[in-house]
């Protein structure tokens, strides 16, 4: 059988993409590294994340089974996987990616969704049961956000007891874990509730339309997300990247000072 050279170009094109789990090639977005895409990009102004040299990722069971090592071929240098949610329920996707996360030898760690329907003793000792003690690990995430899509609990506690509920959470998982973990929040949950007075914590802040420096005035961090639809190698869909505040250098000294 004849085959013409475009029919032979489109085959191999068509190959290429199955190889890759049917995704095509990603393509540079603005102000991104150019391994990385984004479904929505913005338009940066002022220092945008491409300026920053270590980029990681943070996923749950919608990303699926993530390729560790295809990721960090491309430039992602540490992940957060979600774990446990209220004191009931844990990611159906966590036991395999961070097992997954491990054997490449990706930096990994996890997080707790909070839920402020249940105690943060209860929610404590449910991401204790859940997350290994593990030589390597990052430190612990408390995920604090409103539960403002939640079926079941939408509550809206004042932000005196947001704060000692954290302060209950961050001190059993410091006592447990032997590192103090670090807060994620959103700018509306950070300003409602003053984040700012739970010092001796670093500081993970999401910020998908500007730097944290006009987002977040005057507030320490350590990690910066900077958009929710990220496109990744290695990785099934859009995907949240981050940032880490400081230079390579930096990074391994960080991670050395914190790894478990």
């Amino acid at each position: 059988m004849r085959f013409s050279t475009s029919l032979v170009l489109v085959t191999l094109m068509l190959a290429s993409l199955a190889a890759c789990g049917g995704r095509a090639p990603h393509r540079g977005a603005p102000g991104l590294p150019a391994a990385f895409g984004d479904a929505d990009p913005h338009s940066w102004s002022g220092r945008a994340p491409v300026h920053y040299p270590v980029h990681g990722i943070d996923a749950a069971r919608y990303q699926g089974e993530i390729d560790f090592r295809q990721a960090e071929a491309a430039g992602v240098a540490f992940t957060f996987l979600k774990a446990t949610e209220g004191a009931d329920h844990k990611d159906e996707m966590f036991a395999t990616n961070w097992r997954r996360a491990r054997a490449a030898g990706m930096p990994v760690g996890a997080y707790h969704y909070y839920y402020f329907c249940r105690t943060a003793e209860e929610q404590a000792r449910w991401y204790i049961a859940n997350v290994p003690r593990a030589p390597g690990a990052l430190p612990p995430v408390l995920d604090l956000e409103w539960n403002h899509l939640s079926r079941t609990c939408r509550h809206r506690p004042d932000a005196a007891h947001v704060r000692a509920e954290a302060r209950t959470f961050l001190r059993m998982l410091t006592a447990h874990y032997g590192q103090r973990p670090i807060i994620y929040t959103t700018v509306d949950f950070w300003r409602d509730n003053d984040l700012r007075q739970l010092q001796g914590y670093e500081f993970w802040l999401r910020s998908v339309a500007g730097h944290p420096a006009s987002t977040y005035p005057g507030a320490d961090w350590s990690f910066w997300q900077y958009t929710g639809t990220g496109l990744v190698p290695g990785v099934r869909g859009k995907v949240d990247i981050n940032v880490f505040a400081g230079s390579a250098k930096g990074w391994a000294a960080w991670y050395q000072a914190r790894k478990q």
